[in-house]
């Protein structure tokens, strides 16, 4: 029998970054690729799956490793070399792109590989990501987002792309706002009331910042290491895009985007929100530090261990607003992505894939991990006393109904137009800059970059 190889076997050193692309499956028409046939029995096929949860630490890895422990069981003929992608950035998901493609140079791309959201245009454009429709038909594709506990229907357009599905969503969070509780009472605040819009976050931030002596609120939204999702989410929920419908013109220095920005430059200026780092406001509200933070449920345990360890309670609450208009969540996470160009290898990594969509996968996942699973259908069933013990899963399967997707920017130098975008902010949010002509700027050099396309 084949064995699952341990996660170090899988990681070698290779070439520099390249630009090279996965090509498409011999004999067919491009944009399409042929059916993958079904596996003999008894036929022995490796794949290599690529996940930047095994790049990180503790219940992430240990839960992905258990699971791919137990498709093996499932499917001996399938041996799964895992792997976290290939790089020194201090958060795995960065390294992600440059990894496949340093691996595509080789022509040795893995098989199935978790990517975010925001990389899938250059995924699918440029890396030779497999039209799922195409490779096991619509309907296994329907099936799978199917079965006793669907996929929440917000989510199964997540992958697609060009009008066909290409990844299947696999781990993603609409923004929490977590909060102190013991925190808010101290500074005489109720508990049972969270502010509902930035301003109320500005006021309850400052309150708990002079009685207590500890931070307000942070919005884990602001700089370059937090991507752009939920600067997507902020930006929306104040009227504006970051970029037009269509996908060709960066709208983020129009007023909507800027007032948005603005707002949190204001709470820095006040003294409502720290100068942090990512890291930095992670640690400080998990040691009791800090009041409130926006963060992904990714960080509920987090976060939970941080309470029990230090005696505070934690609680969660929805997005706030600006104002009036209801907040419009976007969804943080990754998709799977079939990137195998042999036929077995395709059905092999499909299989797979199947398996960590699958009802036991999310449970498992949302236990150890807290990601929301996909499959809302299990807070009522498997996932009943979890997520009675959890509320925050309650608040994200409410905004789902009502998220809007985190779009990912065109082009080959989509890395430079987000990174920059978010460059920005943190300049105007962390550093005092001007909002408007920053973001201008920032908006301008990235436009010629999306026009060079």
């Amino acid at each position: 029998m084949r064995h699952l190889r341990p996660l170090a076997a899988a990681l070698a050193a290779v070439a520099l970054l390249a630009g090279c692309g996965v090509g498409g499956s011999a004999g067919t028409a491009p944009g399409t690729v042929a059916r993958a046939p079904e596996l003999a029995p008894g036929q022995q096929v490796t794949i290599t799956f690529e996940s930047y949860n095994l790049g990180q630490a503790g219940p992430w890895t240990d839960t992905f490793t258990d699971l791919l422990e137990t498709f093996h069981a499932r499917h001996p003929d399938i041996t799964v070399v895992a792997q976290r992608p290939q790089g020194t950035s201090p958060n795995p998901a960065a390294d992600t792109i440059s990894s496949i493609q340093t691996q595509a140079a080789t022509g040795k791309a893995p098989d199935l590989v978790q990517v975010g959201f925001s990389d899938m245009g250059f995924l699918v454009d440029q890396l030779g990501a497999k039209p799922l429709d195409d490779l096991v038909g619509a309907d296994a594709v329907a099936r799978n987002f199917g079965g006793p506990h669907p996929f929440a229907p917000a989510t199964t357009g997540l992958g697609t792309l060009h009008g066909r599905t290409y990844g299947v969503p696999f781990v993603l969070s609409t923004p929490v706002l977590y909060y102190n509780a013991s925190l808010f009472r101290a500074a005489g605040l109720d508990p049972a009331k969270p502010p509902a819009t930035w301003a109320g976050v500005a006021d309850a931030a400052a309150r708990i910042r002079a009685t207590t002596g500890k931070e307000g609120a942070y919005a884990d939204c602001v700089t370059t290491v937090a991507k752009d999702w939920c600067l997507q989410s902020l930006v929306r929920s104040n009227g504006g895009r970051v970029l037009s419908e269509g996908r060709t013109t960066l709208r983020y220095a129009e007023p909507e985007a800027v007032e948005a920005v603005r707002t949190f430059a204001d709470m820095v200026r006040s003294g409502a929100t720290p100068k942090f780092t990512q890291q930095q406001a992670v640690e400080a509200f998990a040691r009791g530090d800090l009041g409130m933070i926006l963060e992904s449920s990714s960080l509920q345990g987090t976060f939970g261990k941080g309470a029990a360890g230090a005696g505070w309670e934690l609680r969660g609450a929805a997005m706030p607003s600006f104002g009036g208009a209801p907040a419009v969540p976007t969804n943080s996470g990754a998709a799977l992505y079939v990137l195998a160009d042999g036929g077995p290898e395709q059905r092999a990594a499909w299989e797979l894939l199947t398996f960590l969509t699958s009802d036991e996968a999310f449970t498992r996942i949302a236990q150890n991990i807290g990601y929301l699973p996909l499959r809302t259908g299990l807070v009522q069933s498997a996932l009943k006393d979890w997520a009675a013990e959890n509320p925050t899963a309650g608040i994200n399967i409410e905004q789902l109904g009502r998220m809007e997707p985190w779009v990912s920017f065109p082009g080959n130098d989509y890395l430079q137009i987000r990174d920059g975008m978010m460059g920005a902010v943190e300049q105007v949010v962390l550093q005092g800059a001007d909002p408007r002509s920053t973001l201008l700027a920032a908006q301008q050099r990235g436009q010629a970059l999306l026009g060079a396309r």
